[in-house]
């Protein structure tokens, strides 16, 4: 990998560990009762709403930089050579994976929760029968959306790449009206406000880095801090499009600047991270399903100390991340050893690369 490039790799590495802290939470926090600790509930409660803070920092950060990685598909290469290598290897994942983690959760929540009921729950990973999966995966209601939501806006960003401007106005509009005006899908809302964010790093991503990069923190940081509270009043106010798009160039600058003095190195934790986003992406949801509800049991059913209980709660999301990005980590290197990557490539793709 290009040095100059491993700041990028680390961004990426943050925002995947966000969507395991984000799924750790989810899981786990709202189903918590009977807390033996005064400071047990409010814990789990700060816990729940920094979840819900980090989102502005989270799926826009990185929409934007995998639309900045793939720019030159856009512009430069055939659809042919995108199909293969931007479309049909990440459908197949989606795909593969999709069904492994259908197949995993049902068997999971038999095994550790078999009085839960699933019925109500809007996730193909849920699902009670092939319908509803396919119904799910193609709604995008799935947890494995991010990958649903890659595939079509490369699909969407090649086909409109020649008005850009008027098009990306409309995705604007379009991501500030779906916080008024939602599908009946989960998943599709995520998908359709995310959708600006890669298509700025796909067709504005060079210019929009190389101004970052010369941007004077110093000599502009009253408009900067003007713009800061324009953000986030009108995140209070249902439309967050304006904090994520501040989000995308703090996060960016920061990195910057701190690779700058600091030079990235290949081995560094956030960069391995950050290599391995889809494996760790596939992997973590159903390893944080057995983390959660096996949690969740051990609370209910044993009696240690107060003390214990508020420790767990205040560790648990660390816990689960440091678990998570390790077994993404191994699965991503048994694939590799014993199966020709055959859980995260193609099989076309990697019988052509041997």
């Amino acid at each position: 990998m290009k040095q100059k490039a491993l700041w990028i790799n680390q961004i990426k590495g943050l925002c995947i560990c966000l969507v395991v802290v984000y799924h750790s939470v989810i899981t786990f926090y709202p189903h918590l009762s009977g807390f033996h600790h005064p400071w047990s509930e409010t814990l789990a409660k700060c816990w729940v709403y920094f979840n819900l803070y980090l989102a502005p920092f989270r799926m826009p950060v990185f929409f934007f930089i995998s639309g900045f990685l793939i720019r030159r598909y856009i512009d430069d290469v055939s659809w042919r050579d995108g199909f293969n290598k931007r479309i049909w290897a990440i459908f197949y994942v989606l795909m593969l994976w999709g069904i492994l983690q259908w197949l995993a959760l049902s068997e999971i929540n038999l095994w550790l929760a078999p009085e839960r009921d699933l019925s109500g729950a809007s996730n193909a990973a849920y699902a009670g029968n092939t319908n509803e999966f396919l119904h799910g995966m193609l709604t995008a209601s799935t947890s494995l959306w991010y990958l649903y939501a890659l595939v079509v806006y490369f699909i969407f960003c090649k086909v409109t790449h020649r008005f850009k401007a008027p098009t990306l106005v409309a995705l604007a509009l379009l991501s500030i009206a779906i916080n008024f005006l939602p599908t009946p899908w989960w998943g599709m809302n995520s998908v359709l406000r995310n959708v600006i964010y890669y298509a700025l790093g796909a067709w504005y991503g060079t210019a929009l880095m190389a101004w970052m990069k010369n941007f004077n923190l110093r000599r502009y940081w009253l408009p900067l801090a003007l713009a800061a509270v324009f953000a986030v009043v009108t995140w209070f106010a249902r439309t967050p499009l304006f904090l994520s798009l501040l989000s995308i160039f703090i996060i960016m600058k920061l990195f910057y600047a701190v690779g700058r003095r600091i030079e990235p190195q290949e081995a560094g934790v956030l960069n391995v991270i950050g290599s391995n986003t889809i494996a760790i992406y596939t992997t973590h949801r159903i390893l944080v399903e057995i983390i959660s509800l096996a949690t969740l049991h051990y609370l209910t059913a044993t009696n240690d100390s107060a003390a214990v209980e508020l420790g767990l709660i205040l560790v648990y999301p660390f816990l689960a991340l440091g678990l998570c990005v390790l077994a993404g980590l191994v699965a991503r290197r048994l694939s590799r050893a014993a199966f020709g990557d055959v859980l995260f490539t193609p099989p076309s793709r990697t019988f052509a690369n041997a």
